[in-house]
């Protein structure tokens, strides 16, 4: 009933929107002689508030047409390579000039969180001078209808891998967030298998690996529910007239208040610094926020299986961590990852995956030597600031461009004469530098006769 509610409100509201928008258009028209008096900008920014407060944002655009490649201007196309019914990989295909190369094949695998792939806009717009980049994009689960079947988790990491075998080798896998804990499985059941096609890196992006490392108030409430009280208090049947009419879902508006409550006092003083640029005038930072919000206040809905599969298994049980996570009854086991270099990248104020939830991958992936694995952590920075914003750009990317093109497939082997036999039990720690001595490793795990 709340999903059915809340479209009706929203219907409801429609003629006060157009109302509002009206008022905002006369009072910003040039030859309307209020536009240029306090009073008149007043209505027109008080009515333009409105309007965007009650409106429901639809999916972005990339809007990724050009990018520089060694000092030349190229164009940029949007290709979908691959498709399924919830997801498609768009490839981000340069025209690269003459005797250019094209840089790591990078494989970016966007949230499934809430919002749109277009998130990563930012993230995909920084490496594409230097990569050839491939992103996920995930579709809302209110548009697809039910003919198509279900989506969980296992057909999550079942995607994940049957997008890395249409890629080839030599990918390079990056996870923002929430698909870190899908990739890591899917590269490990691809590992225990011997594919050939694992990706020569995996770059974990603020991801909750083990979320009993620094609890956030996100793992906090999963830990005080059980898992069903998420499925009597989050999700839905989609209403009428959606084409996903009847799927039940976690709706992206239940989604978009949960990520809101947490930070409430940051938007609302948002909203009102907004309100009072548009009366002053002042075009710059009114237009920064529009392009913030355009983007933060779009959300998908997200199928209910996955949902409440993901929140039991990563959140409640912690089944990765604790060695207990099944794909379709077999067993994910980090321990099999031995060829694809691993980096962790985490934000010292991620308020969402608390500090040491991602670096515990390294915890788990025992097996990958030591000098191809490396943690980094963003002094400053939070959720957001891990993949997006002026540090991403000046110190995170360099360091993920430069961590793949020093691992380029292959590299496992010639590691593998100079590294110490696989660990069979116990616990590795993360590399906080590019090698570590492989001998000293091994002393560390005798004990005393």
């Amino acid at each position: 009933m709340y999903y059915q509610l809340y479209e009706f409100n929203h219907a409801a509201l429609q003629p006060a929107r157009a109302y509002a928008d009206a008022m905002r258009l006369f009072y910003s028209n040039p030859l309307n002689p209020m536009t240029k008096t306090y009073l008149g900008r007043t209505v027109a920014a008080a009515a333009e508030l409105f309007e965007r407060s009650t409106r429901r944002y639809t999916k972005p655009e990339f809007g990724l047409a050009d990018t520089n490649v060694n000092g030349v201007r190229v164009k940029v196309r949007e290709e979908i390579i691959w498709s399924r019914p919830f997801c498609d990989i768009i490839h981000f295909k340069r025209d690269l000039p003459a005797g250019a190369r094209p840089g790591p094949k990078i494989l970016m695998v966007a949230p499934m969180s809430g919002h749109y792939a277009t998130l990563l806009r930012g993230t995909v717009e920084t490496m594409l001078p230097y990569a050839d980049v491939y992103i996920t994009d995930w579709t809302d689960a209110r548009m697809v209808p039910l003919s198509d079947g279900t989506f969980d988790l296992d057909d999550y990491i079942d995607y994940v891998i049957d997008m890395l075998r249409h890629l080839g080798p030599d990918t390079h896998i990056m996870a923002v967030c929430q698909p870190s804990v899908p990739v890591l499985a899917a590269v490990a059941l691809m590992e225990a298998r011997g594919e050939e096609v694992v990706p020569a890196s995996m770059t974990l992006m603020g991801g909750p690996i083990d979320t009993r490392k620094n609890p956030t108030a996100v793992n906090q409430l999963a830990e005080e529910k059980d898992i069903g009280w998420f499925r009597e208090n989050a999700v839905m049947p989609v209403p009428w007239p959606h084409p996903g009419f009847m799927r039940m879902v976690y709706p992206g508006f239940l989604q978009l208040s949960g990520f809101m409550s947490m930070n409430l006092d940051r938007h609302i003083t948002a909203h009102k610094d907004f309100f009072m640029h548009l009366v002053k005038n002042d075009g710059e930072p009114a237009e920064k926020h529009r392009d913030f919000y355009d983007e933060y206040l779009a959300v998908m809905d997200l199928t209910a299986e996955f949902y409440l599969q993901t929140v039991e298994t990563v959140f409640i049980r912690h089944d990765l961590p604790k060695g207990q996570m099944k794909n379709r009854g077999e067993t994910v086991d980090p321990k099999a990852i031995r060829r694809v270099a691993l980096l962790t990248v985490e934000g010292e104020n991620d308020d969402i995956s608390g500090v040491g939830q991602t670096k515990a991958a390294h915890d788990l992936c025992v097996n990958i030597p030591s000098e191809m694995r490396h943690h980094y952590m963003q002094p400053v920075v939070g959720h957001y600031g891990v993949f997006n914003g002026s540090r991403f750009r000046a110190e995170i990317a360099p360091r993920i461009l430069d961590f793949m093109r020093s691992n380029p497939s292959g590299q496992a082997d010639k590691a593998a004469a100079a590294a110490p036999a696989p660990a069979k039990t116990g616990r590795a720690k993360a590399s906080t530098s590019a090698a570590r001595k492989p001998q000293a490793a091994r002393r560390t795990k005798r004990k005393p006769a």
